[in-house]
């Protein structure tokens, strides 16, 4: 892992007088963009990393413990009970609050397919988290997406990619939206794509029926994202190697991979790897409101949702209808179960999901300058602590 050579020096006032006490997290397994060092320490001042320790500072010893950078999630539905699609802006905070009790200290709200009118008013009240920080953007998933491979989607409710309905979106969003995902093959795909890139909003292909030279044609485009690659797109073959393919081939595409034993096979997973390479994955969770929740009856946008042990399916018709995961279980799983190296693990969970949202320069790596948004894992990858900016979400000396 390197550092982002682009990246800008991140710069932030002094740290108030009042503000806690500085504090060091000493002898744990440090992960930085040079690599692991052990038995390293990260010095927290104020919302920030700092270069050096004061004097005054609290030392917590947590040796035996891995350090990381915060998760950062791109496409996120809900959790806790609560829906970012229709909830009050109570219940969106809970789903936020969920999340961060297992890792994710920046969360990008994804909404579901809906009727036009219902979409512009779920942009603004999403958008003025994203304007108080609480969010860090809005992804809409739809309505722009293929009949063909709607998944979890109201097909009533679909349509074609029109850069005008997209430019409506946007508009509602004020600036604030950061991704949206489209079957790129439909009418108006690949102008909205050229429109997303315009505008620096991210153009995702997902929910797809694309060959591979349609693909081909909406990357040149400008399209750089793979929503929840393999699910809701053809799949490979030898003739027709469809937008699989050319989304693995193409160094310019970051691919979403929901890492939770039920949507990838490991094979599918290790395939990703090996051809995109760990620089290029972005581990996701398209979390639905029963993460962090539990099983139970629940509502995804207008369609009603069966979960059974933790896999979430539609009542009608049994697709399956987003995920339970939080991201502390997906890297928990990816160096247990995949085996995945720890420095890869956190290169799909923090570092490139930053890079995608331009904001590499102030989180998704534990250097100085950057905010104190980190996650403490012992030595089983269990979940011990979280902070954002400097604050403990979970406070390993309460545990």
């Amino acid at each position: 892992m390197a550092a982002d050579p682009e990246a800008r020096p991140a710069t932030h006032p002094p740290r108030p007088a009042t503000g806690p006490a500085p504090l060091v997290l000493s002898g744990a397994r440090v992960v930085l963009p040079t690599g692991t060092v052990g038995g390293g320490r990260v010095v927290v001042d104020g919302e920030r990393i700092a270069g050096s320790a004061p004097e005054q500072a609290e030392v917590i010893d947590v040796s035996g413990h891995w350090l990381v950078p915060g998760f950062v999630d791109l496409h996120n539905h809900g959790g806790g009970g609560a829906s970012f699609t229709s909830g009050t802006v109570e219940e969106v905070l809970k789903g936020i609050r969920t999340h961060r009790l297992h890792g994710t200290t920046t969360l990008v709200a994804s909404t579901v397919t809906g009727e036009m009118d219902f979409l512009v008013r779920r942009a603004g009240l999403l958008s003025e988290l994203v304007e108080q920080g609480d969010l860090a953007g809005v992804h809409f998933e739809g309505p722009f997406i293929s009949p063909c491979r709607k998944g979890a989607h109201s097909e009533a409710l679909l349509r074609d990619p029109d850069p005008a309905a997209v430019r409506k979106l946007l508009d509602a969003a004020r600036g604030r939206a950061a991704m949206v995902t489209l079957a790129t093959e439909l009418p108006g795909g690949i102008d909205s794509v050229r429109l997303l890139a315009e505008q620096g909003v991210i153009a995702a292909i997902g929910h797809t029926d694309a060959t591979y030279e349609q693909t081909v044609e909406a990357i040149d485009a400008g399209a750089t994202v793979a929503t929840h690659l393999f699910n809701a797109m053809p799949p490979l073959g030898h003739r027709e190697p469809g937008p699989i393919t050319a989304l693995l081939e193409d160094g310019r595409v970051t691919v979403e991979l929901i890492n939770d034993g039920t949507h990838l096979h490991p094979a599918a997973l290790q395939l990703a790897f090996h051809h995109a390479g760990a620089e290029r994955v972005a581990f996701i969770t398209d979390a639905m409101d029963a993460a962090g929740f539990g099983d139970g009856r629940y509502l995804l946008g207008p369609l009603e949702v069966e979960v059974s042990e933790g896999v979430a399916r539609l009542v009608e018709g049994g697709s399956i209808a987003g995920s339970t995961l939080t991201l502390d279980r997906a890297f928990t799983r990816a160096v247990t179960v995949d085996r995945l190296p720890v420095e890869d693990v956190v290169t799909a969970l923090s570092v490139n999901p930053a890079r995608l949202l331009g904001r590499y320069d102030e989180i998704g790596s534990l250097e100085p300058g950057k905010y104190a948004d980190l996650v403490l894992l012992d030595s089983a990858f269990d979940l011990k602590g979280v902070m954002r900016h400097g604050s403990w979400v979970v406070d390993p000396r309460l545990g």
